[in-house]
């Protein structure tokens, strides 16, 4: 099925693809997001659900490494200090993939407009953190990072779409981070659970190779110019960034699963 749909697929239909996953990797290295613009792209080019699934996560494993390192490097995320969260990140990606096509996902089309304009409501009405953020492992509180990672790497694996918005804002209201460290927190958390989910997703065969990988260069080159920007531009590039994307994709998934599927 994969391979028919990519020989099907003309040139024509793919440069819209490629121009959206060049603008989702570009909004996801800085709010997260990214997801709710490839995925109603992948369905609109005709891939069935599971495929779509599959395949966003292939792409969505190029941006998401690309923009990890880049706050890696700007030393700006410590994986010594996260351990607990990228193990529990990891296996709950890998159950959610495998149970995302037997878990009724309903009840959580019809949550997930309110999770996420909570996010933009949070930022929006809370006073953006100016402080360096502690690395300190005693600041970090090891504890809370297994319950973070399991959730929110099992959502990932399940659907993912904000995915990245809520690791932002469940890093700041847990940890003392900066907006600019809890940004390097989630594009790093996106990453494993991104790459733990894929695996299950090719060990199913719902993974088309072809436009995975062409949207993922173009989801590659738009996270590194958004992490670059995130990352000189700091949390006053941020925060306003964030809350127009995440109110944004609240009104998105409200229309789409309580006015259209009405």
């Amino acid at each position: 099925m994969p391979f028919a749909f990519e020989l099907a697929l003309d040139p024509l239909s793919l440069l819209p693809l490629i121009v959206v996953a060049f603008i989702a990797g570009f909004i996801d290295a800085i709010a997260g997001g990214g997801g709710l613009l490839t995925i109603p792209a992948l369905l609109t080019a005709g891939l069935p659900p599971h495929l779509v699934l599959g395949t966003n996560k292939l792409c969505a494993t190029f941006g998401s490494a690309t923009a990890s390192y880049t706050f890696y490097r700007r030393r700006l995320f410590d994986p010594q200090l996260w351990r607990r969260a990228l193990l529990g990140t990891a296996i709950g990606a890998t159950l959610g993939a495998a149970v995302a096509h037997r878990l009724p996902a309903s009840w959580l089309n019809q949550m997930l407009p309110l999770v996420v304009c909570g996010c933009g409501l949070y930022l929006l009405f809370s006073r953006t953190p100016t402080g360096t953020a502690a690395t300190t492992p005693l600041l970090i509180a090891p504890r809370r990072q297994w319950p973070q990672g399991l959730g929110l790497g099992f959502y990932d694996g399940v659907a993912g779409p904000g995915t990245g918005a809520f690791w932002t804002v469940s890093s700041l209201l847990l940890y003392p981070l900066d907006l600019l460290r809890a940004s390097g927190v989630a594009r790093s958390m996106n990453f494993v659970s991104n790459a733990a989910a894929l695996g299950v997703f090719i060990v199913a065969g719902q993974v088309a190779w072809v436009l995975g990988i062409g949207m993922g260069l173009a989801l590659m080159s738009g996270a590194y110019f958004g992490a670059r920007t995130a990352i000189h531009g700091g949390a006053k590039f941020i925060r306003p960034v964030f809350i127009l994307v995440v109110l944004a994709l609240s009104v998105r998934l409200a229309w789409q699963h309580w006015v259209i599927a009405a």
